[in-house]
């Protein structure tokens, strides 16, 4: 074999790689990506033992702290609290945690309440740019 077909041979091999490593992290990053669901969405779709994202905001007057050191409270969809889920929490609770604030927790679905992982809160800041009222 001639260099000049050497050459032109590698050059397909490292093209193929590169391509398909490049699909492979493409397929990776789509397929972890989890859609967060509002409390209406997860109680029409929540399936025992499947983990999901839920996000809300704080229902007032929901919050309690048990003596066992769980968080109970209630997270309501972001537009009209026309649904709720009652939420049970143990782990760090973030400092920007209120009422009325909108989470994100991951957990499972257990006898009609949200079981969320120890750690999974995370607070989502109210946005600076939103529209003046």
């Amino acid at each position: 074999m001639n260099s000049g077909r050497k050459r032109r041979v590698r050059l397909v091999v490292c093209l193929a790689l590169a391509l398909a490593l490049a699909a492979g992290l493409i397929y990776t990053s789509f397929s972890a990506a989890a859609q967060a669901l509002s409390p209406t969405q997860l109680l029409r779709e929540a399936k025992p033992g499947v983990t999901y994202q839920l996000t809300g905001t704080v229902v007032a007057g929901s919050v309690r702290r048990l003596p066992d050191g769980l968080l109970d409270f209630r997270l309501a969809d972001r537009a009209g609290a026309r649904r709720s889920i009652a939420v049970r929490y143990s782990g760090a609770v973030p400092d920007p945690f209120r009422v009325g604030r909108e989470l994100i927790v991951t957990g499972t679905v257990r006898s009609a309440s949200f079981v969320a992982s120890p750690g999974s809160m995370i607070t989502k800041c109210p946005s600076k740019y939103s529209p003046a009222k």
